[in-house]
Protein backbone atom coordinates (compact mmCIF):
# COMPACT_ATOMS: atom_id res chain seq x y z
CA UNK A 1 0.00 0.00 0.00
CA UNK A 2 1.54 3.45 -0.95
CA UNK A 3 2.06 6.18 1.01
CA UNK A 4 -1.01 8.66 1.35
CA UNK A 5 0.31 11.56 -1.27
CA UNK A 6 -1.42 13.91 0.75
CA UNK A 7 1.36 13.14 3.26
CA UNK A 8 4.16 13.77 0.51
CA UNK A 9 2.89 17.00 -0.46
CA UNK A 10 2.58 18.44 3.39
CA UNK A 11 6.86 17.24 3.84
CA UNK A 12 7.24 18.86 0.05
CA UNK A 13 5.59 22.28 1.54
CA UNK A 14 7.10 22.60 4.61
CA UNK A 15 10.32 21.98 3.10
CA UNK A 16 10.00 24.51 0.30
CA UNK A 17 8.80 27.00 3.23
CA UNK A 18 11.99 26.37 5.21
CA UNK A 19 14.32 26.03 2.44
CA UNK A 20 12.91 29.98 1.11
CA UNK A 21 14.50 31.78 4.58
CA UNK A 22 12.81 34.63 5.11
CA UNK A 23 10.92 34.55 1.46
CA UNK A 24 11.85 35.61 -1.98
CA UNK A 25 12.05 39.26 -1.46
CA UNK A 26 14.20 39.55 1.05
CA UNK A 27 16.55 36.84 -0.77
CA UNK A 28 16.12 39.06 -3.71
CA UNK A 29 17.09 42.26 -2.13
CA UNK A 30 20.23 40.12 -0.36
CA UNK A 31 21.32 39.35 -4.23
CA UNK A 32 20.94 42.75 -5.59
CA UNK A 33 23.67 43.88 -2.76
CA UNK A 34 25.88 41.45 -3.92
CA UNK A 35 25.13 39.10 -0.80
CA UNK A 36 24.95 35.69 0.00
CA UNK A 37 22.17 34.30 1.80
CA UNK A 38 22.58 31.78 4.79
CA UNK A 39 21.63 28.86 2.44
CA UNK A 40 23.96 30.16 -0.13
CA UNK A 41 26.96 30.23 1.72
CA UNK A 42 26.67 26.58 2.92
CA UNK A 43 25.92 25.70 -0.99
CA UNK A 44 29.73 27.74 -2.27
CA UNK A 45 31.35 25.56 0.91
CA UNK A 46 30.30 22.26 0.70
CA UNK A 47 30.74 20.01 -2.93
CA UNK A 48 27.69 20.09 -3.98
CA UNK A 49 25.02 16.94 -2.89
CA UNK A 50 27.14 16.24 0.95
CA UNK A 51 24.92 18.93 2.59
CA UNK A 52 22.92 17.35 5.23
CA UNK A 53 20.86 19.30 7.19
CA UNK A 54 20.00 19.27 11.08
CA UNK A 55 16.97 20.96 12.22
CA UNK A 56 15.21 21.90 9.03
CA UNK A 57 11.80 21.78 10.50
CA UNK A 58 12.79 23.83 14.14
CA UNK A 59 10.31 25.87 15.72
CA UNK A 60 11.42 28.94 18.15
CA UNK A 61 10.09 28.67 21.79
CA UNK A 62 8.87 32.18 22.16
CA UNK A 63 6.59 33.25 25.01
CA UNK A 64 6.70 37.35 25.37
CA UNK A 65 5.48 39.88 22.77
CA UNK A 66 3.22 38.56 20.85
CA UNK A 67 5.96 35.70 19.37
CA UNK A 68 4.26 32.99 19.88
CA UNK A 69 3.20 31.48 16.89
CA UNK A 70 5.17 33.68 14.34
CA UNK A 71 7.02 30.90 11.71
CA UNK A 72 10.40 31.34 11.87
CA UNK A 73 11.97 28.95 9.18
CA UNK A 74 14.72 27.04 10.23
CA UNK A 75 14.37 29.50 12.99
CA UNK A 76 16.23 31.75 11.99
CA UNK A 77 19.71 29.78 11.55
CA UNK A 78 20.59 26.60 8.89
CA UNK A 79 23.13 23.92 10.45
CA UNK A 80 24.21 20.46 9.17
CA UNK A 81 27.30 18.80 8.20
CA UNK A 82 29.02 18.15 4.69
CA UNK A 83 31.86 17.86 2.81
CA UNK A 84 34.91 20.02 1.92
CA UNK A 85 37.22 18.64 -0.47
CA UNK A 86 36.60 15.21 0.41
CA UNK A 87 36.30 15.73 4.26
CA UNK A 88 33.14 16.04 6.57
CA UNK A 89 33.05 19.90 8.02
CA UNK A 90 29.67 20.83 10.73
CA UNK A 91 28.78 23.75 10.28
CA UNK A 92 25.79 27.09 10.61
CA UNK A 93 25.10 29.85 8.65
CA UNK A 94 22.91 32.31 10.62
CA UNK A 95 19.65 33.75 8.45
CA UNK A 96 19.62 37.76 8.33
CA UNK A 97 16.30 37.09 6.17
CA UNK A 98 14.38 35.40 9.44
CA UNK A 99 13.75 37.90 12.45
CA UNK A 100 17.65 39.38 11.36
CA UNK A 101 19.01 36.33 12.44
CA UNK A 102 18.89 36.69 16.24
CA UNK A 103 19.15 34.26 18.10
CA UNK A 104 16.95 32.47 20.43
CA UNK A 105 16.55 29.14 22.54
CA UNK A 106 15.99 27.32 19.49
CA UNK A 107 18.06 28.92 17.48
CA UNK A 108 21.00 28.16 19.85
CA UNK A 109 19.95 24.59 20.81
CA UNK A 110 20.83 24.31 16.78
CA UNK A 111 24.39 25.90 16.84
CA UNK A 112 25.16 23.57 20.15
CA UNK A 113 24.16 20.62 18.34
CA UNK A 114 25.82 21.16 15.58
CA UNK A 115 29.34 22.21 17.52
CA UNK A 116 28.35 18.88 19.71
CA UNK A 117 27.88 16.98 16.34
CA UNK A 118 31.59 18.13 15.51
CA UNK A 119 32.91 17.19 18.82
CA UNK A 120 31.66 13.28 18.92
CA UNK A 121 32.53 12.88 15.02
CA UNK A 122 36.37 14.72 15.42
CA UNK A 123 35.71 17.21 12.44
CA UNK A 124 35.94 20.77 11.85
CA UNK A 125 33.14 23.72 12.78
CA UNK A 126 32.84 26.55 10.54
CA UNK A 127 30.06 29.12 11.43
CA UNK A 128 28.58 32.28 9.57
CA UNK A 129 27.42 35.14 11.69
CA UNK A 130 25.25 36.91 10.28
CA UNK A 131 22.67 38.61 13.07
CA UNK A 132 20.81 41.35 14.53
CA UNK A 133 21.82 39.91 18.40
CA UNK A 134 19.88 38.76 20.95
CA UNK A 135 16.22 37.67 20.21
CA UNK A 136 14.30 40.47 22.85
CA UNK A 137 11.00 38.62 22.51
CA UNK A 138 12.74 35.78 24.13
CA UNK A 139 14.13 37.44 27.56
CA UNK A 140 16.60 35.46 29.39
CA UNK A 141 16.06 32.56 27.80
CA UNK A 142 18.16 34.23 24.31
CA UNK A 143 20.55 35.10 27.45
CA UNK A 144 20.45 31.37 28.21
CA UNK A 145 21.32 30.29 24.66
CA UNK A 146 24.23 32.56 24.59
CA UNK A 147 25.44 31.07 27.06
CA UNK A 148 24.75 27.85 26.04
CA UNK A 149 26.96 28.64 23.12
CA UNK A 150 29.63 29.59 24.66
CA UNK A 151 30.26 26.46 26.98
CA UNK A 152 29.93 24.98 24.08
CA UNK A 153 32.81 26.87 21.65
CA UNK A 154 35.09 26.15 25.16
CA UNK A 155 34.31 22.72 25.01
CA UNK A 156 35.28 22.06 21.46
CA UNK A 157 38.26 24.35 21.53
CA UNK A 158 41.69 21.82 21.46
CA UNK A 159 39.23 19.19 20.74
CA UNK A 160 38.19 19.95 16.52
CA UNK A 161 39.43 23.57 14.55
CA UNK A 162 36.83 26.15 14.83
CA UNK A 163 36.54 28.87 12.47
CA UNK A 164 34.36 32.02 12.30
CA UNK A 165 33.38 33.97 9.35
CA UNK A 166 31.86 37.08 10.60
CA UNK A 167 29.53 37.73 7.58
CA UNK A 168 27.34 40.66 9.10
CA UNK A 169 26.55 42.22 12.22
CA UNK A 170 28.10 41.08 15.35
CA UNK A 171 27.53 42.62 18.38
CA UNK A 172 27.47 43.23 22.14
CA UNK A 173 27.44 39.23 23.59
CA UNK A 174 27.14 37.86 20.13
CA UNK A 175 31.02 38.82 20.00
CA UNK A 176 32.33 36.45 21.82
CA UNK A 177 31.51 33.23 20.21
CA UNK A 178 33.75 34.63 17.54
CA UNK A 179 36.44 35.10 19.75
CA UNK A 180 35.83 31.59 21.28
CA UNK A 181 37.08 29.99 18.21
CA UNK A 182 40.37 29.65 16.55
CA UNK A 183 40.08 31.79 13.87
CA UNK A 184 37.84 34.71 12.37
CA UNK A 185 37.46 35.54 8.88
CA UNK A 186 35.78 39.34 8.73
CA UNK A 187 34.32 40.71 5.30
CA UNK A 188 35.07 44.05 4.62
CA UNK A 189 32.61 46.70 4.25
CA UNK A 190 29.30 44.36 4.81
CA UNK A 191 30.21 43.09 8.53
CA UNK A 192 31.14 45.02 11.26
CA UNK A 193 31.70 43.55 15.03
CA UNK A 194 31.96 45.54 18.23
CA UNK A 195 30.93 45.15 22.10
CA UNK A 196 29.81 48.85 22.02
CA UNK A 197 28.76 50.59 19.17
CA UNK A 198 29.56 54.50 18.39
CA UNK A 199 26.05 55.12 20.02
CA UNK A 200 26.62 53.39 23.37
CA UNK A 201 30.03 55.02 23.80
CA UNK A 202 28.84 58.50 23.21
CA UNK A 203 25.76 58.15 25.78
CA UNK A 204 28.07 56.24 28.37
CA UNK A 205 31.24 58.82 28.03
CA UNK A 206 30.47 61.19 25.48
CA UNK A 207 33.21 59.99 23.00
CA UNK A 208 32.24 60.79 19.52
CA UNK A 209 33.63 57.72 17.40
CA UNK A 210 32.78 55.90 14.18
CA UNK A 211 32.19 52.54 12.88
CA UNK A 212 35.01 52.36 11.47
CA UNK A 213 37.12 53.09 14.08
CA UNK A 214 35.42 50.72 16.62
CA UNK A 215 33.52 47.79 14.26
CA UNK A 216 35.10 47.66 10.75
CA UNK A 217 37.50 44.79 9.07
CA UNK A 218 40.05 47.00 9.19
CA UNK A 219 39.82 48.02 13.20
CA UNK A 220 39.24 44.26 14.06
CA UNK A 221 42.39 43.24 12.02
CA UNK A 222 45.00 46.00 12.10
CA UNK A 223 44.52 48.14 15.57
CA UNK A 224 42.51 45.22 18.01
CA UNK A 225 43.90 41.96 16.50
CA UNK A 226 40.58 40.62 16.63
CA UNK A 227 40.37 38.66 13.78
CA UNK A 228 42.89 36.89 11.58
CA UNK A 229 41.32 37.41 7.93
CA UNK A 230 39.56 40.16 5.93
CA UNK A 231 38.05 38.78 2.92
CA UNK A 232 36.34 41.15 -0.07
CA UNK A 233 33.12 39.56 0.05
CA UNK A 234 31.31 36.14 0.61
CA UNK A 235 32.77 33.91 -1.82
CA UNK A 236 36.29 35.12 -0.64
CA UNK A 237 35.57 34.21 2.67
CA UNK A 238 34.72 31.26 2.25
CA UNK A 239 37.88 30.36 -0.12
CA UNK A 240 39.46 31.17 2.81
CA UNK A 241 37.85 29.13 5.21
CA UNK A 242 38.82 26.16 2.80
CA UNK A 243 42.42 27.28 2.47
CA UNK A 244 43.03 27.40 6.01
CA UNK A 245 41.26 24.00 6.56
CA UNK A 246 43.81 22.58 4.08
CA UNK A 247 46.17 22.95 6.40
CA UNK A 248 44.55 21.14 9.47
CA UNK A 249 43.69 18.04 10.75
CA UNK A 250 40.12 17.05 11.38
CA UNK A 251 40.50 16.92 15.52
CA UNK A 252 43.30 16.62 18.04
CA UNK A 253 43.76 12.81 17.34
CA UNK A 254 44.99 13.55 14.36
CA UNK A 255 48.15 14.55 12.20
CA UNK A 256 47.78 17.44 10.05
CA UNK A 257 47.37 16.54 6.16
CA UNK A 258 50.75 16.06 5.51
CA UNK A 259 52.14 15.36 1.88
CA UNK A 260 54.42 12.38 2.74
CA UNK A 261 54.72 11.29 -0.73
CA UNK A 262 56.96 13.70 -2.22
CA UNK A 263 60.68 12.86 -2.02
CA UNK A 264 63.00 14.89 0.11
CA UNK A 265 65.20 17.26 -2.30
CA UNK A 266 68.94 17.78 -1.07
CA UNK A 267 69.63 20.29 -3.74
CA UNK A 268 71.03 23.83 -2.87
CA UNK A 269 68.98 27.47 -3.29
CA UNK A 270 71.58 29.64 -3.34
CA UNK A 271 68.72 32.42 -4.10
CA UNK A 272 68.64 32.41 -0.02
CA UNK A 273 72.03 33.27 -0.24
CA UNK A 274 71.20 36.71 -1.91
CA UNK A 275 68.43 37.40 0.04
CA UNK A 276 71.14 38.50 3.19
CA UNK A 277 72.30 41.98 3.05
CA UNK A 278 75.71 42.61 2.91
CA UNK A 279 75.59 45.96 5.69
CA UNK A 280 74.22 43.92 8.75
CA UNK A 281 72.24 47.33 9.50
CA UNK A 282 70.32 46.75 6.65
CA UNK A 283 66.72 44.62 7.09
CA UNK A 284 66.17 41.51 6.11
CA UNK A 285 62.66 40.84 4.65
CA UNK A 286 61.34 37.51 6.34
CA UNK A 287 58.53 37.28 3.60
CA UNK A 288 61.43 36.78 1.01
CA UNK A 289 63.02 33.98 3.30
CA UNK A 290 59.85 32.48 3.70
CA UNK A 291 58.84 32.60 0.24
CA UNK A 292 62.08 30.80 -0.76
CA UNK A 293 62.02 28.34 1.93
CA UNK A 294 58.23 26.91 1.49
CA UNK A 295 56.82 24.53 -1.10
CA UNK A 296 56.09 26.60 -4.17
CA UNK A 297 56.37 29.85 -2.22
CA UNK A 298 52.98 29.17 -0.92
CA UNK A 299 52.72 30.67 2.76
CA UNK A 300 49.35 31.25 3.90
CA UNK A 301 50.00 34.38 6.29
CA UNK A 302 47.64 34.76 9.56
CA UNK A 303 46.89 38.08 11.05
CA UNK A 304 49.40 40.24 8.42
CA UNK A 305 47.69 43.57 9.30
CA UNK A 306 48.20 42.76 13.41
CA UNK A 307 51.67 43.44 14.75
CA UNK A 308 53.85 43.56 11.69
CA UNK A 309 56.91 42.64 13.50
CA UNK A 310 56.49 39.23 13.51
CA UNK A 311 55.09 37.04 10.76
CA UNK A 312 52.55 33.53 11.64
CA UNK A 313 51.04 31.00 9.28
CA UNK A 314 50.49 28.04 7.75
CA UNK A 315 52.97 26.21 4.53
CA UNK A 316 54.41 22.87 3.72
CA UNK A 317 57.75 22.35 3.67
CA UNK A 318 58.71 19.22 0.83
CA UNK A 319 55.09 18.21 1.79
CA UNK A 320 54.90 18.79 5.46
CA UNK A 321 52.63 21.35 7.34
CA UNK A 322 53.89 23.61 9.23
CA UNK A 323 53.24 26.67 11.61
CA UNK A 324 55.76 29.49 10.59
CA UNK A 325 56.64 32.42 13.12
CA UNK A 326 59.29 34.48 12.17
CA UNK A 327 60.54 38.07 13.12
CA UNK A 328 59.96 41.01 10.48
CA UNK A 329 63.17 42.95 10.35
CA UNK A 330 61.75 45.42 8.17
CA UNK A 331 59.25 46.48 10.56
CA UNK A 332 60.31 47.78 14.20
CA UNK A 333 63.57 46.09 13.27
CA UNK A 334 62.29 42.83 14.29
CA UNK A 335 62.07 43.47 17.97
CA UNK A 336 59.16 41.42 20.11
CA UNK A 337 56.37 43.68 21.68
CA UNK A 338 53.51 43.43 23.66
CA UNK A 339 51.18 43.20 20.00
CA UNK A 340 54.08 40.53 18.56
CA UNK A 341 54.70 38.43 21.74
CA UNK A 342 50.51 38.00 22.21
CA UNK A 343 50.17 36.86 18.38
CA UNK A 344 52.80 34.50 18.14
CA UNK A 345 51.69 32.90 21.64
CA UNK A 346 48.18 32.18 20.53
CA UNK A 347 49.15 30.64 17.20
CA UNK A 348 51.99 28.75 18.56
CA UNK A 349 49.64 27.17 21.29
CA UNK A 350 47.00 26.28 18.02
CA UNK A 351 49.78 24.62 16.52
CA UNK A 352 50.80 22.46 19.36
CA UNK A 353 46.86 21.66 19.55
CA UNK A 354 46.29 20.41 16.43
CA UNK A 355 50.06 18.50 15.59
CA UNK A 356 51.20 21.03 13.86
CA UNK A 357 55.48 21.54 13.52
CA UNK A 358 56.57 25.19 14.32
CA UNK A 359 59.93 26.46 12.27
CA UNK A 360 60.94 29.74 13.63
CA UNK A 361 62.75 32.20 11.64
CA UNK A 362 64.76 34.27 14.23
CA UNK A 363 66.09 37.95 13.71
CA UNK A 364 65.62 40.51 16.45
CA UNK A 365 67.70 42.40 18.31
CA UNK A 366 65.52 42.24 21.20
CA UNK A 367 62.15 43.11 23.36
CA UNK A 368 60.79 46.54 22.33
CA UNK A 369 62.36 49.09 25.08
CA UNK A 370 59.64 52.17 26.02
CA UNK A 371 57.62 53.40 28.92
CA UNK A 372 54.33 52.27 27.26
CA UNK A 373 55.47 48.36 26.64
CA UNK A 374 56.57 48.51 30.47
CA UNK A 375 53.47 50.16 31.52
CA UNK A 376 51.67 48.15 29.44
CA UNK A 377 52.98 44.73 30.98
CA UNK A 378 55.61 43.59 27.87
CA UNK A 379 56.57 41.35 31.05
CA UNK A 380 53.44 39.37 31.56
CA UNK A 381 52.79 39.30 27.68
CA UNK A 382 56.23 38.26 26.36
CA UNK A 383 56.27 35.44 29.37
CA UNK A 384 53.27 33.90 27.27
CA UNK A 385 55.63 33.80 24.20
CA UNK A 386 58.24 32.21 26.81
CA UNK A 387 55.31 30.01 28.26
CA UNK A 388 54.22 28.85 24.71
CA UNK A 389 57.15 27.87 23.65
CA UNK A 390 58.52 25.81 26.28
CA UNK A 391 55.03 24.07 27.00
CA UNK A 392 54.74 23.13 23.13
CA UNK A 393 55.35 18.84 22.40
CA UNK A 394 55.37 19.24 18.59
CA UNK A 395 58.71 19.03 16.42
CA UNK A 396 60.39 22.49 16.55
CA UNK A 397 62.45 23.62 14.28
CA UNK A 398 64.62 26.94 14.66
CA UNK A 399 66.80 29.05 12.51
CA UNK A 400 68.86 31.98 13.96
CA UNK A 401 69.67 34.05 10.76
CA UNK A 402 71.17 37.54 11.84
CA UNK A 403 70.56 39.00 15.13
CA UNK A 404 69.58 37.31 18.76
CA UNK A 405 69.65 39.05 21.60
CA UNK A 406 69.48 38.67 25.26
CA UNK A 407 65.66 37.54 26.35
CA UNK A 408 64.92 37.54 23.03
CA UNK A 409 67.22 34.83 21.99
CA UNK A 410 65.12 32.41 24.59
CA UNK A 411 61.97 33.39 23.90
CA UNK A 412 62.47 32.87 20.07
CA UNK A 413 62.43 28.82 20.73
CA UNK A 414 65.86 28.60 21.43
CA UNK A 415 67.54 25.45 22.18
CA UNK A 416 66.74 26.00 26.10
CA UNK A 417 63.28 26.40 25.68
CA UNK A 418 62.56 23.04 23.63
CA UNK A 419 63.69 23.26 19.88
CA UNK A 420 64.72 20.01 18.83
CA UNK A 421 67.12 21.35 16.54
CA UNK A 422 68.66 24.90 16.01
CA UNK A 423 70.33 25.76 12.84
CA UNK A 424 72.41 29.39 12.53
CA UNK A 425 73.29 31.14 9.58
CA UNK A 426 77.28 32.40 9.64
CA UNK A 427 75.95 35.83 9.68
CA UNK A 428 74.12 35.13 13.01
CA UNK A 429 75.25 37.26 16.16
CA UNK A 430 73.77 35.34 19.32
CA UNK A 431 74.98 37.26 22.72
CA UNK A 432 73.65 38.79 25.69
CA UNK A 433 72.77 41.94 23.95
CA UNK A 434 74.68 43.17 20.24
CA UNK A 435 78.13 44.10 20.05
CA UNK A 436 77.73 47.66 19.28
CA UNK A 437 76.18 48.45 22.80
CA UNK A 438 78.39 45.87 24.56
CA UNK A 439 81.33 47.12 24.04
CA UNK A 440 80.55 50.68 24.98
CA UNK A 441 79.81 48.99 27.89
CA UNK A 442 82.79 46.87 28.66
CA UNK A 443 85.17 49.04 26.54
CA UNK A 444 84.15 53.04 27.25
CA UNK A 445 87.26 54.02 28.66
CA UNK A 446 89.56 52.07 26.29
CA UNK A 447 87.54 53.84 23.63
CA UNK A 448 87.54 57.19 24.89
CA UNK A 449 91.65 56.86 25.91
CA UNK A 450 92.34 55.44 22.42
CA UNK A 451 94.37 57.47 19.52
CA UNK A 452 91.74 57.19 17.09
CA UNK A 453 88.57 56.20 19.46
CA UNK A 454 86.29 55.78 15.99
CA UNK A 455 88.89 53.11 14.65
CA UNK A 456 89.65 51.26 17.95
CA UNK A 457 85.59 51.03 18.64
CA UNK A 458 85.42 49.19 15.23
CA UNK A 459 88.05 46.97 16.13
CA UNK A 460 86.63 45.60 19.69
CA UNK A 461 83.44 45.49 17.79
CA UNK A 462 85.03 43.08 15.32
CA UNK A 463 86.43 40.93 18.16
CA UNK A 464 83.31 41.08 20.47
CA UNK A 465 81.27 39.53 17.28
CA UNK A 466 84.16 36.99 16.99
CA UNK A 467 84.60 36.27 21.12
CA UNK A 468 80.87 36.45 22.23
CA UNK A 469 78.49 36.51 19.63
CA UNK A 470 79.93 34.19 17.28
CA UNK A 471 77.20 31.12 15.66
CA UNK A 472 80.11 28.70 16.38
CA UNK A 473 80.66 29.75 19.81
CA UNK A 474 76.95 28.84 20.13
CA UNK A 475 77.13 25.51 18.58
CA UNK A 476 80.61 24.50 20.28
CA UNK A 477 77.94 24.81 23.92
CA UNK A 478 75.75 23.08 22.11
CA UNK A 479 73.05 25.81 21.88
CA UNK A 480 73.23 25.35 17.86
CA UNK A 481 72.56 22.20 16.25
CA UNK A 482 74.82 23.42 13.32
CA UNK A 483 76.32 26.54 11.15
CA UNK A 484 74.83 26.23 7.89
CA UNK A 485 75.02 28.05 4.90
CA UNK A 486 71.52 30.20 3.78
CA UNK A 487 71.49 28.11 0.43
CA UNK A 488 71.03 25.09 2.69
CA UNK A 489 68.20 25.97 4.34
CA UNK A 490 65.13 24.37 2.63
CA UNK A 491 66.73 20.96 2.55
CA UNK A 492 68.29 20.90 6.25
CA UNK A 493 64.93 21.88 7.47
CA UNK A 494 63.17 19.42 5.47
CA UNK A 495 65.10 16.71 6.83
CA UNK A 496 64.90 17.67 10.72
CA UNK A 497 61.48 17.83 10.35
CA UNK A 498 60.92 14.46 9.02
CA UNK A 499 63.55 13.14 11.45
CA UNK A 500 61.00 14.60 14.41
CA UNK A 501 57.76 13.58 12.90
CA UNK A 502 57.84 10.79 15.37
CA UNK A 503 58.40 13.10 18.68
CA UNK A 504 56.86 11.94 21.67
CA UNK A 505 57.21 13.84 24.68
CA UNK A 506 56.10 13.74 28.01
CA UNK A 507 55.44 15.90 30.53
CA UNK A 508 54.38 15.74 34.15
CA UNK A 509 50.80 14.94 34.53
CA UNK A 510 48.36 17.99 35.62
CA UNK A 511 45.20 19.71 34.47
CA UNK A 512 46.84 22.46 32.58
CA UNK A 513 49.65 24.82 32.97
CA UNK A 514 48.74 28.81 33.84
CA UNK A 515 49.79 30.83 31.13
CA UNK A 516 50.51 34.67 32.02
CA UNK A 517 46.80 35.55 30.63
Amino acid sequence: MAIDKKLIDELRKRRKKALNLGGKDKIEKRHAKGLMTARDRLDNLYTKGTFQEFGLHAQHRATLFGMLGKDLPADGVVTGVGEVDGRPVAAFSQDFTTAGGSLGNMHAEKIVNAIDYAITHGIPVLSFNDSGGARIQEGINSLSGYGKVFYKNVEASGVVPQVTVIAGPCAGGAAYSPALTDFQIMINKQANMFICGPEVIKAATGEVVTMDEVGSAAANASVSGNIHFVANDDAHAIALAKKLLSYLPSNNLQDPPHHYGEPLDASLDPGMDELVPADGKLPLNVHDVIKRLVDGGDFFEVQMDFAKNIVIGFARIQGIVVGIVGNQPAYKAGTLDIDASDKAARFIRFCNIFNIPLVTLVDTGGFLPGKQQERGGIIRHGAKLLFAYASTTVPKITVIMRKSYGGAYIAMCSKELGADAVFAWPTAEIAVMGAEGATGILYKDEIKNAADPKARRAELIAEYRDQFASPYQAAGMGSVTDVIEPSETRAVVARALRNTLTKREVRPPKKHGNIPL
